[in-house]
């Protein structure tokens, strides 16, 4: 279901972060190389890069096929392969679960996020079939905020069934 809303209600203007918090991840990221990471993987993306809200990076225009996501986080860096503005015409609290997952990277102390993450992904795709519904990252986000739909457990062996069928 796509939701119409006037994205000029969400501060996309740059701001340097506006809390001791968003300071702390703002400098947390930068040593644990997550936003660097992310300004490079932007950069080899061809997506364009400027700054956003409360310390954050916004890219648009991003080329690349993966990852597969209508937006993603990499530290600081919330990348789209299309504009924030059409992004978030679609879903208007996009943005709002894209930071989350740049706190996520913090606690996570950086790219220890990706075994996590793949880790919570491979129970979601057992538990449900789907590689969102039940991974504690995107349900921590927002599940619904993020434009993931919120589905029920199934028995392993029917996911199992489904994950296989796709590979094939």
């Amino acid at each position: 279901m796509m939701v119409a809303m006037d994205v000029t209600k969400v501060d996309l203007r740059p701001s340097r972060p506006q809390t001791g918090w968003q300071w702390f991840r703002f400098v947390g990221n930068m040593v644990n190389v997550t936003t660097p990471g992310g300004l490079l993987v932007a950069k080899i993306g061809r997506a364009k890069v400027r700054r956003g809200p409360r310390g954050l990076f916004l890219a648009e225009g991003y080329r690349l096929t993966f990852p597969v996501a209508g937006a993603f986080a990499i530290g600081n860096v919330i990348t789209t392969d299309a504009t924030w503005e059409e992004k978030l015409r679609q879903y208007p609290q996009l943005l709002e679960h894209e930071e989350v997952h740049t706190w996520q990277y913090l606690y996570c102390i950086g790219f220890p996020y990706y075994v996590a993450y793949v880790m919570c992904m491979g129970w979601s795709m057992l538990r449900t079939g789907d590689r969102a519904a039940r991974n504690f990252f995107e349900r921590q986000a927002g599940l619904r905020i993020g434009g993931y739909p919120e589905l029920p457990i199934r028995p392993i062996r029917e996911n199992l069934a489904v994950i296989f069928k796709k590979r094939r």
